[in-house]
């Protein structure tokens, strides 16, 4: 049955009637009949039972609104859409859509609007620009005359000096631009969502997880082209493209990146083209003594840069700042200032600073498992991380180029990365697990003793094949009942947090919260380690809460959850993005999205069956 209805009066009277809480949409949270009538063109009537069938109602309505109609046909198979079809759906065929941006003017329009550009003291943006992309130069220089923006030359030489001089003007660093027949156009690429409307490190790849399940590996291959540009440009792959990230990575996932786009699209030279960059980003950025590599052989996070992050939201430092400028008889406000301008000079706070950036290039910002030590820490997923660069190099190099890989006259053998990638595998098991415990941990280079804080991450070494049969059964033996909650896995353990209060706030990547990167490299391993009943559970957990929250209110998919008690209701720093829509989310959240699809081309169909009907994991598992 087809409905034809007027959409803006059918809007106005389905909203009246049961979006009683005012926020234009309709949650379990509104206190409406829940029943709405609809009558098709031919006097056929239907009534609309319950919130998650009214909100697609809604949802179909902005959909046909969005398109331009002022009447709607729509079918009662979309308003009674099982719940993982529509979510499903929607993620394909809107979401990656609503977050795809690209450097050019089209793209630029929208983060010319960016809340992040408040702080702008010019009404122009500034568009910064490598000193050798003269093909960007000039585009932006002509587009100055058509949009808001100032195009402004980077140096040749990037200092953490220089970008704490622009941090007072924020900008956006330029990706990748292609010149073809005259016209110029970005490449495109997927964004986080909501405030984050820039490329991400890490974000980047496991968007690419789902983009590709989704048949949209053009785009995945694009984003693996922009971190081309970054590193070619910028010197790395950036946390992400605004300028005070001049200085600072994320976790390497380039080499997984163009691995899974070459297995689709099976293209040497493009492979060829990102593999030589990638083994020059893995010697420049992560290989450097004295850097991000430790004297033991093992790597660390270490983000450069001077004073504070500039992208922490006003407040964030106050427990810290307050008891210095108590000292100093003035406001946290003065002090700040005072500091920022060098009028002040505070050993403690730079290198508090230096571990607070450091956090951030580990993606993980923040928490308390490496709050004021992260510099000192040989976190155990990023050597994982390192190890499968190695690892893919090493089968790269064998399995695509006959053995035989030149970079710069340089020669690069298999035989070359499978030596490094066994030595950082023993130096993983030697140094970051815990055979008493039967967890890896992460250890500090500088103390010489293994962390005793739990975390989500120690599973990580199960996802490239690091532990052996003995350690990957002692740690899901011992792991799994420490971390698993009724939403899937979470940040930590509650007693490696420890307490919380005014001086010592949540942590958003700490207990009860749950990050879609942890749960996808987790299900990841178990499968590949043979844990498959244990692997289908957490699955199941994840896109049960996942598809619960989703009916209950409106179609939100937020950034994180909280996985203790199972809903995107988050409590901690930074709030939850993803959740302020008005109508119908246009993007969801880019790695929730990939985790979902991705969750369900793993979950085997006898449990997709329960999870259409919302059969809690408690009646199953």
């Amino acid at each position: 049955m087809i409905f034809k209805l007027n959409i803006q009066d059918t809007l106005n009277k389905l909203l009246q009637q049961e979006d009683t809480d005012g926020d234009k949409k309709i949650t379990i949270d509104d206190k409406g009949s829940r029943a709405f009538q609809l009558v098709s063109d031919k006097g056929e009537k239907y009534v609309v039972r319950g919130t998650y069938h009214l909100s697609n109602l809604l949802q179909e309505l902005i959909i046909a609104k969005n398109e331009g109609n002022t009447t709607a046909k729509i079918p009662l198979a979309k308003i009674e859409e099982p719940p993982v079809t529509r979510i499903s759906r929607m993620i394909r065929d809107y979401y990656w859509n609503g977050l795809t941006r690209r450097m050019d003017e089209t793209g630029i329009k929208s983060l010319i609007s960016d809340t992040k550009n408040e702080t702008l003291t010019a009404d122009k943006l500034p568009i910064y620009i490598p000193f050798n992309d003269d093909l960007a130069l000039t585009y932006y220089k002509n587009l100055e005359t058509k949009l808001p923006i100032r195009a402004c030359k980077l140096p040749n030489e990037i200092t953490p000096k220089y970008v704490k001089s622009i941090n007072a003007e924020p900008g956006i660093l330029t990706l990748k631009l292609e010149k073809n027949d005259d016209e110029v156009k970005g490449v495109p690429f997927v964004v986080p969502g909501g405030r984050f409307n820039e490329m991400y490190g890490w974000d980047s790849y496991f968007e690419a997880i789902g983009l590709m399940l989704d048949g949209k590996v053009d785009l995945a291959k694009a984003m693996a082209d922009n971190f081309q540009y970054e590193i070619n440009h910028y010197g790395k792959i950036l946390n992400a493209n605004r300028s005070y990230y001049l200085t600072r990575t994320q976790p390497p996932f380039y080499t997984s990146l163009i691995r899974e786009v070459f297995q689709i699209t099976k293209d040497r030279d493009w492979l060829s083209s990102h593999l030589k960059i990638a083994v020059k980003e893995y010697e420049s950025v992560w290989m450097v003594k004295n850097k991000r590599l430790t004297d033991n052989g093992l790597n660390r996070y270490l983000a450069e840069g001077l004073g504070m992050p500039p992208e922490a939201e006003e407040g964030h430092y106050d427990a810290i700042l307050k008891p210095f400028a108590a000292q100093a008889s003035c406001s946290i406000q003065e002090y700040i200032e005072k500091y920022q301008n060098s009028e002040i000079q505070n050993d403690f706070l730079d290198t508090y600073f230096l571990h607070d950036r450091t956090v951030r290039e580990s993606g993980h910002d923040t928490s308390y498992r490496i709050e004021g030590n992260c510099a000192d820490l040989n976190l155990v997923e990023l050597n994982v991380l390192l190890y499968k660069y190695e690892l893919d190099f090493a089968e790269l190099t064998e399995e695509i180029f006959e053995d035989h890989f030149e970079i710069n006259s340089k020669t690069y053998t298999s035989k070359y990365w499978k030596e490094k990638a066994n030595k950082r595998k023993t130096l993983i098991n030697t140094l970051c697990w815990n055979d008493e415990l039967g967890l890896y941990v992460d250890y500090n280079h500088v103390t010489k003793k293994q962390s005793e804080f739990i975390s989500a991450t120690t599973f990580t070494p199960l996802w490239c094949g690091i532990a052996s049969k003995e350690q990957a059964k002692k740690l899901v033996e011992n792991a799994l009942p420490l971390l698993k909650e009724k939403g899937g896995i979470a940040g930590s353990t509650e007693e490696s947090r420890g307490g919380i209060n005014e001086s010592r706030p949540h942590r958003q990547w700490d207990y009860p919260n749950g990050w879609a990167p942890h749960q996808m490299m987790i299900w990841k391993g178990l499968v590949s380690y043979g844990f498959v009943k244990e692997g289908q559970e957490l699955i199941y957990r994840w896109l049960y809460m996942i598809t619960k929250n989703a009916v209950d209110y409106n179609g939100t998919i937020p950034e994180k959850y909280d996985v203790v008690e199972a809903t995107h209701k988050v409590f901690s720093e930074y709030g939850n993005v993803g959740t302020d829509f008005e109508y119908m989310s246009q993007e969801g959240f880019g790695w929730m999205n990939a985790s979902y699809q991705y969750g369900l081309s793993l979950l085997k169909k006898e449990y997709l069956v329960r999870l259409n009907g919302l059969i809690g994991p408690e009646q199953i598992f």
